[in-house]
């Protein structure tokens, strides 16, 4: 199995990466390791993939840094030069390499990402076109009551995404040409829904929907199989994002070194 590591830049200047004078927001340091370290070795450690990508704008900036380097030299993975927007440079790969599906998804920023949470995830994507991992907000809560997130309220429940997709095959192109079409909007959930049409959007605005249900809509009026995969992990959700998620990923980690 492919795994895609997302490793680019958004326009602008990353915030977390000048606070810590890197190039890019992947070489940001946790507890002394680039960020992107620790999600490339769960990558390439975990039994079914054998092959990784690494996506990046100017992915010689990553390997650059002493703590990368060993990414340009393992054999299972590709360094690639993507273009500005996520979803174009899928289409792209995928377009340019008859094998490049089915793939994982992933991004640098996942610094929490595990096997217990590879195989959940990759357990429940079998016949899925597209899939998502998301972690309903009790679970996070439960173990993390401080962490703030984005949410997705459905009825049954609110979620977050856990930085983690497939595309199972051809017909994922079809939710990736959409996505690209949205993705300046993916921190705007009402926009995301009301792009499959304003019943979709009536119904999860209402809570008339869960969140399984309104997937499922989506994808049949993209004419794919998509699913949403709940996962009952926290830590899943719990993606580098801003100063105080930094912070409360190097408590977690200094605790596990602590067990």
């Amino acid at each position: 199995m492919t795994a895609i590591l997302l490793a680019g830049s958004r326009p602008g200047i990353d915030p977390l990466a000048a606070a810590a004078s890197v190039a890019v927001k992947a070489l940001v340091p946790i507890c002394g390791r680039p960020m992107i370290d620790y999600v490339a070795r769960a990558l390439v450690d975990h039994p079914r993939i054998g092959r990784l990508i690494v996506m990046a704008q100017q992915p010689e900036q990553i390997v650059a840094h002493p703590q990368a380097r060993w990414l340009a030299d393992h054999p299972a993975i590709t360094l690639h030069t993507s273009g500005a927007g996520i979803s174009q440079s899928l289409l792209d790969w995928a377009d340019a390499n008859p094998d490049a599906l089915p793939a994982l998804v992933t991004t640098a920023d996942n610094v929490l990402l595990d096997h217990a949470i590879l195989d959940a995830f990759l357990g429940a994507t079998g016949g899925a076109d597209i899939a998502a991992a998301m972690v309903e907000r009790a679970v996070l809560m439960q173990d993390y009551p401080q962490s703030r997130r984005t949410w997705l309220r459905f009825r049954g429940g609110a979620w977050s995404g856990a930085n983690l997709f497939w595309l199972g095959g051809p017909n994922a192109k079809r939710a990736l040409q959409k996505w690209r079409a949205i993705e300046q909007d993916r921190k705007k959930g009402w926009k995301i829904v009301l792009a499959f049409g304003p019943a979709l959007l009536l119904g999860a605005g209402l809570r008339l929907l869960t969140i399984h249900q309104a997937i499922g809509r989506a994808g049949y009026r993209l004419g794919v199989n998509a699913r949403i995969v709940p996962l009952g992990i926290a830590e899943a959700c719990i993606d580098a994002d801003k100063p105080e998620d930094v912070a409360l990923i190097e408590q977690i980690f200094a605790r596990r070194r602590e067990a």
